[in-house]
């Protein structure tokens, strides 16, 4: 293995340790030295490849965001044929990982709960919640609602709601619930929408 090949091993090593440690447990809560004991790495081996703490929570957010963007819209792609149908799909995605025994809530709320203001947490958090927002305001559009502005923003209160129950009340059948108003508020806000 070349020397660049080891470099990004114990990157791909380092990510995989802090995804797993501050998921379950928070990006402050877990100290620099559990994610190099996890991972396997010396100390100057995480400086050497994310230069601080702070840049290895800004990787670890980047790769939720992308993953978690990723799999919605590939999902809402193949599953569902119209925007009026993704609008309430969206839900149903979601609610894939409230049944997972590892599930512990949205990674960003998390982050942003434990946050200074400024932090990579903070920021990288603000962009996955505008990509949230920029997700059911383009579906609302392209769905026809009479006010695709008020109906993406009831679909992410829902839609935050939803996790926040899910993993507070360790309860998975948020999902259906949150599916079922979602429906109803599709139907009020776009003309002639209807869900078997």
């Amino acid at each position: 293995m070349s020397a660049k090949e080891r470099a990004e091993d114990a990157r791909r090593r380092l990510l995989q340790a802090a995804d797993e440690l501050f998921y379950a447990e928070g990006v402050n809560t877990v100290g620099i030295d559990r994610v190099i004991e996890r991972a396997g790495v010396a100390k100057a081996t995480l400086y050497s490849a994310f230069g601080s703490k702070e840049e290895l929570i800004r990787a670890y957010l980047k790769a939720r965001h992308e993953a978690y963007q990723q799999r919605m819209e590939n999902e809402l792609e193949r599953r569902f044929a119209t925007p009026k149908e993704r609008l309430v799909g969206a839900f149903e995605i979601q609610g894939q990982s409230f049944t997972d025994p590892d599930f512990h809530g949205c990674p960003f709320i998390s982050a942003s709960a434990e946050a200074r203001p400024g932090s990579t947490a903070l920021q990288e958090s603000h962009t996955f919640r505008r990509w949230v927002h920029a997700l059911f305001f383009d579906l609302a559009q392209q769905a026809g609602a009479r006010d695709p502005k008020a109906l993406a923003q009831q679909l992410v209160l829902l839609f935050d709601g939803a996790a926040i129950s899910a993993w507070m009340d360790r309860d998975p059948s948020a999902e259906a619930a949150a599916r079922t108003v979602s429906t109803a508020l599709v139907a009020a806000a776009v003309p002639s929408f209807n869900v078997d």
